[in-house]
């Protein structure tokens, strides 16, 4: 069973036989609860959904800061990797329901404060992910040709906010720091075949300047070793088969890999055999012939800490990266990198930092952990803040999948219901929801998108596409978005 399928299937076993505790706590005049969701990817409209299921009188908007919904589906999701965008079919359908609405274009904390939606709403989830990037915090980060993971991401994903990016990807060897799906994104993206990302939603100009690339060589680079790695076994499968690459690895640093398979999970377990067979097993015949005619390379670098970003001295952008060798104290998953005084010095001239997304305070209201970079919560109860919750990676950090996405925005919603059964949330009196909210905006002269609006720019973006013989020619700036939105 699907992970989408298993959790519908959770939520009706939940919701079955709660209509006696509903009937007593829903407002007396007949009126509906107003629920307001900040944010509109899959930690937003998983709670929106899961709400709307568990309660006849709930009414939920949505409230995003683009014009367009979906969030990291959209914007974050590898364009080479449609079945995992399905889930906008999803939510769509929660999108369209009566009970739902959508208020894109609408800047919380800046069009309107947290404090104005706790007034109009009688609860409010936040669910607007991770914006930030973390720092590298070496010297040389902030050199021309070091980018953030997250806008090189939104480049190639039509973010409006990295079009201005343009990566100058004319040297031959890329170095990514971090050993996730992300950094796994990255490296597939700059060695792919030009006519496999032909056939996706990539945007045209991403698409021209990867048509120049001269990257050849891709080096993702970790603090620990092969047990430790963060990305899934999907993923490496894919950097292993991609055409016209082959594997470049360092034997060394998979010396005792092989006798400590046997205490692996089986998961663990599997994604190590599959790299050690492609960084140490001599390949078959055929494998042979299609590495032997690779133009392009990449390769894990475990054991590795960046110290310093090298500048090109004649140009100013960079020459290399200067890597710390570690050791390892400790076994397993849990082991910790430790500095030793050996360095490495890589010459390259494209750095990308995939040390992990973090969520910013929307509002000075907000209760914000800045360490741990979430909102403090307890299963999505916001601390010291009666009727404010949480869902999603500002809930929990940047850690998972959106099927793990969707397990916690499930808890949420139940702490929602809960507390509106309990009487932890008061819903006694009625709230004007999107009503007063829609009033202060429009005297603000912000013009929200709604879910119609937003599928006018879904049918110019199919439209765009078809004509390309892609899935979608996607808009590039909040103003094409509005003109399309509002026309």
């Amino acid at each position: 069973m699907s992970g989408h399928k298993m959790l519908l299937s959770r939520l009706k076993l939940w919701t079955s036989g709660r209509s006696h505790v509903r009937r007593l706590s829903r407002l007396p005049d007949g009126s509906s609860t107003k629920v307001c969701v900040v944010g509109s990817g899959p930690g937003g409209f998983y709670t929106a959904q899961h709400l709307i299921k568990a309660r006849p009188d709930v009414e939920v908007d949505i409230y995003e800061r683009l014009p367009v919904p979906f969030g990291l589906v959209r914007f974050g999701v590898a364009p080479d990797h449609p079945e995992v965008k399905n889930v906008i079919n999803t939510f769509t359908q929660t999108a369209r329901q009566s009970r739902c609405s959508f208020y894109g274009n609408v800047d919380v904390g800046t069009d309107v404060s947290l404090e104005e939606l706790r007034r109009a709403y009688h609860a409010v989830v936040l669910s607007y992910g991770a914006e930030g990037n973390r720092s590298i915090g070496v010297p040389g980060e902030n050199l021309a040709g070091v980018h953030a993971a997250r806008d090189f991401v939104g480049w190639y994903n039509g973010l409006p906010s990295c079009r201005e990016l343009r990566p100058d990807l004319s040297c031959e060897t890329a170095v990514i720091l971090g050993q996730g799906n992300v950094a796994l994104d990255v490296a597939r993206v700059l060695l792919s075949p030009l006519d496999l990302l032909k056939e996706t939603d990539i945007p045209q100009p991403a698409l021209e300047a990867l048509a120049e690339s001269q990257v050849r060589r891709v080096l993702i680079v970790g603090r620990r070793g092969p047990v430790q790695v963060a990305c899934t076994i999907k993923e490496v499968r894919e950097m292993v088969n991609l055409p016209d690459s082959r594997p470049e690895m360092m034997a060394a640093d998979f010396a005792g890999v092989a006798e400590a398979l046997k205490d692996l999970p089986r998961p663990r377990k599997r994604l190590t055999e599959l790299m050690l067979k492609a960084a140490l097993e001599p390949p078959g015949e055929l494998e042979q012939q299609r590495r032997n005619g690779a133009s392009r390379t990449w390769g894990f670098r475990f054991f590795r800490s960046p110290v310093e970003i090298l500048a090109d001295p004649d140009h100013g952008g960079v020459a290399g990266i200067r890597l710390a060798v570690n050791e390892l104290e400790g076994s397993g998953v849990r082991a910790r990198a430790v500095l030793t005084r050996e360095v490495e010095d890589v010459a390259c001239g494209l750095v990308i930092s995939s040390i992990g997304y973090m969520s910013l305070p929307i509002d000075p209201s907000l209760p914000f952990d800045s360490r741990r970079a979430i909102v403090p919560n307890d299963m999505g109860r916001v601390q010291q803040a009666a009727g404010l919750y949480c869902s999603g990676w500002l809930k929990t950090g940047p850690t998972g999948v959106i099927a793990t996405t969707m397990n916690n925005s499930f808890d949420t919603a139940r702490s929602v219901v809960e507390d509106m059964e309990s009487g932890a949330l008061n819903v006694s009196a009625a709230k004007p929801g999107s009503q007063s909210v829609c009033t202060l905006l429009e005297k603000r002269g912000v013009k929200p998108v709604t879910f119609v609006d937003w599928e006018k720019i879904n049918s110019v973006e199919v439209s765009r596409g078809e004509a390309a013989g892609k899935p979608r020619e996607k808009l590039l700036t909040v103003e094409e978005m509005l003109q399309v939105a509002q026309s």
